[in-house]
C-alpha cells in the first residue's frame, strides 16, 4: 500500500519516526516533505501535496503532522476525495476508517507521543472501511455530491 507522508517543522520529528515504522513494516512510503527541518516552512505546502496525491490515487493513504494538527487537517480537506481527520486515540481512528473511509490521518505533534502516534497509524492502516454498510455509503455519496458542486 502507498502511504504519503507530510509535515511542517513542528511535525517533522514525529513524521520521521512514523516513516521509520512504515518502512520497517514494508509499506511503500512517499515522503512529500518536509525533507529537512526548516522553521520557516508552511504546512500548507506539505498538506496540499499529500491530499492531492491521496485524492488522485484511490488505493493510497496519507499521514500528516503539524503542531496542533488543525492546519494540515483544514488544508487537506480542501481537496475533493480527501477525507482527513485528526487522530485522538486508536479507537477513534478505527471508527474514522471503518465508518467514514478516512484516508488521511492527521497527527497533532505537540500533543501526541511517538508511541501514541504509532498506535494510531497502525490502527489507521489495518482498519478497513465497512463498505457493505448502506448508511456509510450514503454518507460518502452525500460528500461526493457536495464536492461536485464546489
Amino acid at each position: 500500500m502507498k502511504v504519503y507522508l507530510g509535515s511542517d517543522h513542528r511535525g517533522f520529528k514525529i513524521k520521521e519516526k512514523i516513516k521509520v515504522w512504515l518502512l520497517e513494516h514494508d509499506y511503500e512510503v512517499l515522503d512529500q516533505g518536509a525533507h529537512t527541518l526548516d522553521e520557516n516552512d508552511d504546512y500548507t505546502t506539505f498538506a496540499g501535496r499529500v491530499a492531492s496525491s491521496v485524492a488522485l490515487n484511490r488505493n493510497s493513504m496519507g499521514i500528516l503532522a503539524c503542531g496542533s494538527g488543525v492546519g494540515v487537517d483544514v488544508m487537506a480537506n480542501k481537496f475533493d476525495g480527501a477525507r482527513s481527520s485528526i487522530g485522538k486515540e486508536p479507537e477513534q481512528v478505527e471508527a474514522g476508517r471503518r465508518d467514514d473511509d478516512m484516508n488521511i490521518l492527521v497527527i497533532a505533534a505537540d500533543y501526541t507521543s511517538d508511541g501514541e502516534a504509532i498506535e494510531m497509524v497502525e490502527k489507521f492502516l489495518e482498519t478497513e472501511f465497512a463498505e457493505n454498510t448502506e448508511r456509510y455509503q450514503r454518507r460518502l455519496r452525500d460528500i461526493a455530491r457536495v464536492e461536485e458542486n464546489n
